[in-house]
């Protein structure tokens, strides 16, 4: 999926994906190795894992992200590429990845998946977690109904498998999976307008087309229909749902 990311806005308002992110760091072992980060973005979590003594290489196919990470961070090596079709410069010991695969559409998640079996060592680690199946259902329902409201047709962009769904699916592209889970975490956003800056920021592709005004429209009827459900003590959350995973490689693909 290809959107352009308002990058200083990402990095200013939205630093909690890769905070949760952060988290993931526990399931890579041994502590050692060379990690490509798959979708490192701005390059923080890319920082955390050379700070954790990693050697770490960082991928993303947005310009405007890999400039704030080249910025922010240039002693690290970040390489501009799209994860679902990539050769690695070098053979790695584990392919870490947060908040990436939902934005990668259901008929391009085995290629993705063949390009990291590709870019490991066989025994390599492939740690990861993104949107999980009913991942913001609140929010994608509240933008189904506003769209519907007007005679529009709201298409979901996003890919949020359960984990019956995805563990096959690494299983096929040469992965043992060894840990997997499906779980809540309802995060708050940033100020009054927490949860319209979110939707400003995620929610593009199914606006393309539509004037300014009628944009606006939809996000704010959107918002007033979520403000029961998601607005609490004075905070927006959004409803995430995420999958995370530990995999290892255990066959090479063939090219």
């Amino acid at each position: 999926m290809n959107i352009h990311w308002d990058a200083e806005g990402y990095t200013r308002n939205f630093s909690f994906v890769h905070e949760y992110g952060s988290g993931l760091l526990d399931l890579l072992d041994p502590k050692e190795g060379a990690v490509l980060n798959l979708g490192c973005g701005n390059g923080a979590l890319t920082h955390r894992l050379s700070q954790a003594g990693y050697t770490v290489h960082g991928l993303d196919a947005s310009p405007e992200l890999l400039a704030v990470a080249r910025a922010s961070y240039p002693e690290l090596t970040f390489y501009q590429g799209d994860a679902t079709d990539f050769q690695a410069p070098t053979l790695y010991d584990a392919v870490f990845s947060n908040a990436v695969f939902h934005w990668i559409e259901d008929g391009k998640q085995d290629n993705m998946l063949r390009c990291v079996n590709r870019a490991l060592k066989l025994g390599g680690q492939f740690v990861f977690e993104f949107g999980g199946q009913g991942n913001n259902v609140l929010i994608h329902a509240a933008l189904e109904e506003a769209f519907r409201a007007r005679g529009l047709v709201y298409r979901m962009p996003f890919y949020f498998p359960s984990i019956g769904q995805y563990a096959p699916r690494l299983e096929r592209a040469g992965f043992r999976v060894v840990y997997a889970t499906l779980f809540d975490r309802p995060t708050p956003l940033q100020g009054e307008e927490g949860l319209y800056d979110w939707l400003r920021m995620f929610i593009q592709t199914p606006f393309a087309g539509l004037e300014a005004g009628e944009q606006e429209a939809i996000l704010r009827d959107a918002v007033a229909r979520l403000r029961e459900r998601l607005y609490r003590d004075g905070t927006w959350y959004s409803d995430y749902v995420r999958i995370r995973c530990k995999a290892v490689k255990t066959e090479q693909l063939a090219p």
